[in-house]
């Protein structure tokens, strides 16, 4: 119990992580390990736990209406996205403007083919209540995991939370996606940041833009 109320909160404390923003998420493998697939000639390949990572995560627009998605990636032991909550995003047939930063102006990547689950429909109702970033990723962690055990790795675990950045500007924003659309193990010295020693031992300063890298 000691240790729990120890732990170092991941959170901007105070923040209200429901409204409507724009996120940069990582969510990292339990101790590092490499499931999802390799990297070959500086492209991610993924395997079967790999594309089911890759469908959850797509997942989230479906399952929640005021969800969008932006670009991400799926490397071997961990994956990085950008994550909008919108709550005035209730019709999906509406265009989509790309002048500014809002919630509103976000063209998400559906190039990707989503593979197909055996779960049951009730394991994916649509919900109306508005969830913070933390039950999203919950979510997206919880539903993942269960297809990956009912695919026989009953070993694999994510990492416990997560990492996040908001995003305030477009700049920022800009920024973000070039690292996601790049091959992140040789992206970092292009934009001037380096992961940090916290980062290795899992603990992440997330006042500290050069820690929010990985």
């Amino acid at each position: 119990m000691q240790n729990h109320r120890n732990r170092k909160l991941n959170r901007l404390k105070e923040y209200d992580y429901s409204q409507d923003g724009w996120y940069f998420i990582t969510i990292c493998v339990k101790n590092r390990i490499e499931c999802f697939g390799e990297i070959k000639n500086g492209e991610m390949k993924l395997n079967e736990c790999g594309e089911i990572v890759n469908q959850q995560w797509l997942w989230l627009e479906k399952q929640y209406y005021y969800v969008r998605l932006d670009e991400y990636v799926v490397m071997p032991n961990h994956c990085h996205g950008i994550l909008i909550i919108d709550h005035s995003r209730r019709d999906r047939s509406r265009p989509v403007p790309t002048t500014d930063l809002s919630p509103d102006n976000l063209h998400p990547d559906r190039s990707r083919p989503v593979p197909t689950t055996d779960l049951s429909a009730n394991d994916f109702q649509p919900n109306n209540k508005i969830k913070s970033l933390s039950e999203l990723i919950g979510a997206f962690k919880t539903t993942s995991s269960k297809i990956i055990h009912q695919n026989g790795k009953e070993d694999f675990a994510w990492q416990r939370s997560f990492y996040d950045h908001i995003i305030r500007n477009e700049n920022l924003l800009n920024r973000i996606r070039e690292y996601i659309r790049n091959n992140p193990l040789k992206c970092l010295p292009a934009i001037g940041l380096s992961a940090s020693a916290d980062w290795q031992a899992g603990a992440l300063d997330r006042n500290n833009a050069e820690n929010l890298w990985m």
